[in-house]
């Protein structure tokens, strides 16, 4: 019994991040970014993994992010492009494996639509290249902004403040 709620219970996570909305959104195929580069150039300048994410829309596998127990202040930032998206200060325990945020920093991301698991969900894109991060839930800590922003830790790379 424990083991299928366990099951279940990660299932339910991978669907609440998982998603293929960059790809086909015409919301951000039409949109210009500071940063643009051509498929070939983003394949030469990301890992593997960092263009299924960031370029493909395709989801990490959760609890595997080096960065999900970071909590030495400081900024996490594209992977991509290097534009600052959140602030250490912001980010909380989820529980879902992912890196999860209440909000994000001014400017840094941008919003699209995604409704390819059959129900509109919110998506969260690099605002310089485009790359996509995560979602954004309506599930955060009430006592602040009450979103959850959950990210895909390989979209990002972490600089610490420094001391």
């Amino acid at each position: 019994m424990k083991k299928i709620l366990i099951f279940s219970l990660l299932a339910t996570f991978l669907i609440s991040c998982n998603g293929n909305a960059q790809k086909d959104s015409d919301e951000n195929s039409s949109k210009k970014y500071e940063v643009t580069k051509s498929e070939e150039q983003w394949k030469q300048e990301l890992t593997s993994q960092e263009f299924a994410v960031l370029r493909k829309a395709a989801t990490e596998t959760p609890f595997t992010s080096d960065l999900l127990d970071i909590k030495k202040p400081g900024t996490f930032v594209c992977a991509a492009c290097g534009n600052e998206l959140y602030k250490t200060k912001h980010k909380f325990e989820s529980g879902t494996g992912w890196p999860s945020f209440d909000r994000a920093i001014d400017g840094g991301v941008a919003y699209g639509s995604d409704s390819k698991l059959g129900y509109q969900r919110d998506e969260v894109h690099c605002a310089r290249c485009g790359g996509h991060l995560g979602h954004v839930f309506n599930d955060g800590p009430r006592e602040t902004t009450g979103k959850r922003h959950c990210i895909n830790g390989v979209a990002m790379d972490f600089k610490p403040d420094s001391e």
